[in-house]
């Protein structure tokens, strides 16, 4: 009896035994982390002998337990370890990082420096042609008003007195080419003079002074009986109005009687600077230039100023001349204007100052075919006045026909 007893525990504890022996080794397999982060003291402790069961399983548990947080503690440091080798190129970046700046800075200088060489030469040249355009617009208006060459200020005054010589010569009996007999007749036929030629002037003035001879008669005229004379002037409706307005002015203000002064001459109606110069020097001698179309254009054509304005071109040509000699060189300018040096085709080879002119050869210069283009006396044609004076007469002048006879 005794002895089944003995074998029942021993069969138990042989069980019992097994049974430890796999709780053992179970007790691993549920804990794998623990025992991979405990490394090689995890399998030490749980060698012990599986003799004394459960008891010992439950023993070698807990040092498993404890060592996790060791465990833990050791990954962390690991972790970190690796985080540390891991940052070391980071900072030999940075060092290279420094190490590479100077490159780039020792680079920039020779940049800088080579566009500050460059960059002048070019700016340099897009000034220069800014200055020579510049200058080459400004020529123009330049040669316009001096001579060709560098004619000085004393040579120009020179050369123009001595053109006005030459004309002296070519033309002594010079006239104003309105017919007149008074201060009255000028002021009204220089007037009409308007956009029209002194010879129709000259044709349409008898009929007028026949019937209005005073200022007093022409202020009180019909408009339609003037404007019925004045048609063949042209612009006839506003010469109408200007006249009879001057007439009444004359009347009311003047007496009756045409004022000596520039400064009264020009409030009349229709009296400007250049029909004033012309009453003041034909009518009561006192000197005046008188800028006419061909004045203008003689003027610039010669050089004497490079003026458009007739008020600037009155101050620039007088500057060149005694006060004196301004009625006559109007005359002189003005009928050469008229017979030789022509608007669109001057005779530049019949031109007696040709070889003082800058402007030769702008037009004909065959003598031959330069005669044919002379008009007036120099081309053995009529002149503009219908009552030329005596002198002009006895030089071979011609006076020009009347109204409506050819």
């Amino acid at each position: 009896m005794g002895v089944r007893r003995d074998s029942a525990v021993g069969e138990q504890g042989s069980d019992g035994g097994r049974e430890s022996a796999k709780a053992a080794k179970g007790s691993p397999s549920k804990q794998p982390g623990k025992r991979a982060a405990a490394g090689k003291d995890a399998p030490a402790k749980t060698a012990a002998p599986s003799g004394r069961g459960s008891a010992s399983g439950k023993r070698t548990a807990s040092p498993a337990r404890k060592t996790a947080p060791a465990a833990k503690k050791a990954a962390s440091a690991k972790k970190a370890a690796a985080s540390g080798k891991k940052a070391t190129p980071a900072k030999k970046s940075a060092a290279s990082g420094k190490k590479a700046a100077p490159t780039a800075e020792s680079s920039t200088p020779a940049k800088k420096v080579a566009p500050i060489k460059k960059a002048p030469p070019p700016r340099k040249q897009l000034v220069a042609p800014k200055k020579a355009t510049a200058a080459v617009k400004a020529a123009p208006a330049e040669t316009v008003v001096e001579p060709a060459g560098d004619e000085s200020r004393t040579a120009l005054v020179r050369r123009a007195r001595r053109i006005n010589r030459e004309l002296a010569e070519v033309y002594p009996y010079a006239h104003p080419e309105l017919d007149f007999e008074n201060p009255f007749q000028l002021v009204v036929a220089t007037v009409l003079s308007a956009q029209t030629t002194d010879l129709r002037v000259n044709q349409t003035t008898p009929a007028l002074f026949a019937k209005y001879p005073t200022p007093e008669d022409l202020a009180a005229a019909n408009p339609e009986e003037v404007e019925e004379i004045l048609r063949p002037t042209g612009f006839f409706r506003a010469k109408t109005k200007s006249v009879i307005g001057l007439s009444k002015a004359l009347t009311e203000d003047f007496g009756g009687e045409v004022p000596g002064r520039l400064e009264d001459l020009v409030k009349l109606p229709g009296v400007g600077r250049k029909t004033a110069f012309v009453v003041l020097g034909n009518a009561f001698g006192r000197p005046g230039i008188t800028v006419d179309t061909h004045f203008q254009r003689l003027v610039r054509r010669w050089r004497w100023t490079g003026e458009t304005d007739p008020d600037k071109i009155e101050a620039a040509v007088g500057a060149l001349f005694p006060k004196s000699d301004w009625t006559d060189l109007s005359h002189h300018v003005i009928w050469h204007g008229r017979r030789i040096c022509h608007a669109r085709k001057p005779a530049c080879g019949a031109c007696p100052i040709a070889a003082l002119c800058p402007a030769y050869g702008e037009g004909e210069t065959d003598p031959e075919k330069a005669e044919k283009l002379l008009k007036y006396e120099k081309g053995g044609l009529p002149g503009q006045r219908l009552n030329p004076p005596q002198a002009y007469l006895d030089a071979g002048g011609r006076p020009a026909p009347p109204l409506g006879a050819g």
